[in-house]
């Protein structure tokens, strides 16, 4: 990738980071915070989800005016609100307040992945679009790496007070770096000539870079009479509730089985996901030398993602391993499985979305799909938890949904998403 423009995948590679950071405090601060507080498994798993309910209310209409607004206002604006947020919960006073600041955040961070995309979409040639888009999402691996690390810290020394309005200091400042050097290709300053070319000419394709160029957008009606939408939508679903489930819970589950300090149950947490982003990066570089253009725009990535939720399903045997370094091996699978085939399936976004204008649009369903189940698995695990004293069901849900997401997407993640708007007969053409 050229070197200038990967500062840009930088860029969000640090928006996700910050985001997910902000997810994981309240997981690692959860113990002081449920002590100070009198809080239930229960009660921790419905704050645990609170953030995905303005989440997923806010992704759709967020994707729907992404291209009119622009990406750096939207992914401005939504950090500054999350960023607020996140220090607003370090002040709170009871369960209310803490749940106000969750939802608060919630609906800011639900700027990130639409706008992302469409970021990805417009700076990024198609045959780089794997490896970015992976390391886009796996600001969702190494947000709770360095969180959980900052976090754990931050409580142990200080107070989980500090830590919740560290970070959102720290977020402004990530905010202040993304309005001074984030623009759209076509008109930033420190970008060459040459490369200006090479993204501007081959950002839908080499042979469909001035396809759908300017057409109008394509209706949500539109948009969900495709079968592939729906693939993707719950293909995301059965990974997303697999990824909340570690996000929120896996720091209690360390410290419920391995009987951790808050200090060590960051570190804990913190090594498989660090893991996960190496990983996970080679499997993308690996998957964007194998796919062709042909292939790409034919579904064939969905492949690599059944491969990933299958091999997800390995969450079985995490209650059955005792020892801590395999345990935390197990973990680093299964995470860096989820966490891929994520990646990948939200890649497919913009291998089959047709028409550029629609990614930020199909990008948002495909999230809130995601999400809508993801936002279960904080309170149905908080609820076995609760019933079985383990999380030994909490697993096996979670292995059962990857293997019903692989069918979905193998069966329905083939067919392009097409433009409502646009020539149609010139896409044709360059597929034939």
């Amino acid at each position: 990738m050229g070197y200038r423009r990967s500062w840009v995948a930088l860029l969000l590679f640090c928006v996700v980071i910050i985001n997910y950071m902000d997810r994981v405090a309240l997981s690692v601060a959860a113990k002081p915070i449920a002590t100070e507080f009198g809080l239930s498994p229960v009660a921790l798993g419905y704050l645990f989800s609170s953030f995905l309910w303005t989440y997923v209310i806010c992704l759709v209409p967020i994707g729907l005016i992404v291209d009119r607004v622009g990406t750096k206002t939207i992914i401005g604006g939504g950090l500054a609100l999350w960023s607020g947020a996140t220090a607003f919960t370090g002040l709170g006073w009871n369960f209310a307040s803490l749940l106000t600041g969750r939802l608060l955040m919630g609906a800011g961070e639900a700027t990130s992945y639409p706008g992302g995309g469409r970021v990805i979409r417009d700076w990024i040639p198609e045959g780089e679009r794997g490896m970015v888009t992976t390391l886009f999402n796996g600001g969702s691996v190494a947000g709770p790496a360095i969180g959980a690390l900052l976090v754990g810290w931050l409580v142990s020394a200080f107070s989980w007070r500090v830590a919740f309005i560290s970070l959102g200091v720290f977020g402004f400042v990530c905010l202040a770096f993304w309005l001074v050097l984030f623009g759209p290709p076509e008109r930033v300053s420190w970008l060459s000539a040459a490369e200006r070319r090479k993204i501007l000419s081959e950002r839908h394709g080499r042979d469909l870079d001035e396809v759908h160029e300017g057409a109008q957008q394509s209706s949500l009606k539109h948009i969900l009479s495709c079968s592939t939408m729906y693939g993707l939508m719950l293909s995301q679903a059965c990974i997303v509730y697999n990824a909340y489930l570690f996000l929120t819970w896996l720091p209690s589950y360390l410290q419920r089985t391995l009987h951790l300090s808050a200090w060590d149950t960051g570190l804990f947490t913190a090594i498989p996901y660090a893991l996960t982003v190496i990983l996970g990066t080679l499997i993308a570089w690996g998957s964007d030398r194998v796919l062709t253009p042909q292939s790409v725009r034919a579904g064939g990535r969905r492949f690599f993602v059944v491969a990933m939720m299958l091999m997800g399903i390995l969450i079985l045997l995490v209650p059955v391993v005792e020892d801590v370094v395999a345990l935390l091996g197990l973990i680093t699978i299964v995470l860096t499985a989820s966490n891929t085939a994520s990646a990948f399936n939200l890649t497919m976004v913009n291998d089959l979305a047709e028409n550029p204008r629609d990614a930020a649009r199909v990008m948002s369903l495909v999230v809130f799909g995601g999400n809508i189940c993801g936002l279960l698995a904080p309170i149905i695990t908080g609820y076995v938890v609760s019933a079985t004293g383990g999380f030994d069901w909490a697993f096996r849900i979670a292995a059962g949904l990857l293997l019903i997401g692989s069918v979905v997407s193998i069966a329905l993640s083939r067919g392009r998403i097409a433009a409502q708007h646009g020539s149609e007969g010139a896409i044709a053409g360059a597929l034939a």
